[in-house]
């Protein structure tokens, strides 16, 4: 196996506020047009909380303020092949502020949307799992 055969490991945010929760619209990299909670890719040497928080601060901005910062899910995501990711999901509770698209390169617009009414029907793959893993305490899926 050649390191570029190898999966990556990704990280995201599902942020909830009421029974809302953040979604932006991707607009780069895989899952075009599908819509996403905060996150991105695990660097080496940091930890799950410190990756996570970096990932939603350059995503969010500094405004946004969370917590209870806790496990959520594992979902082994091969639904973009050639690309394969371990995605590590992570939830908190919004506390205050308004989340800024601080990379509108990769992303179009945030908005909140009600967990048990309103998803788009276009939700990137582990997000899909994140919501089934707050509602049932399920904590691995394989795609």
């Amino acid at each position: 196996m050649t390191t570029e055969n190898r999966p990556y490991v990704g990280i995201g945010l599902f942020l909830v506020k009421g029974n809302r929760i953040l979604l932006g619209k991707r607009k780069a990299s895989h899952g075009i047009g599908e819509y996403a909670c905060p996150g991105g890719h695990f660097e080496y040497m940091e930890s799950v909380e410190e990756s996570i928080m970096r990932e939603f601060r350059e995503e969010v901005g500094d405004q946004v303020q969370v917590k209870n910062l806790r496990f959520l899910c594992i979902t082994n995501l091969r639904q973009y092949a050639p690309r394969h990711y371990l995605n590590i999901g992570m939830t908190a509770e919004w506390v205050s502020g308004e989340p800024m698209i601080g990379e509108p390169e990769k992303l179009e617009s945030w908005d909140w949307y009600d967990m048990d009414s309103e998803l788009p029907e276009n939700v990137f793959g582990s997000t899909k799992n994140y919501v089934t893993a707050y509602k049932t305490g399920q904590d691995y899926f394989t795609e």
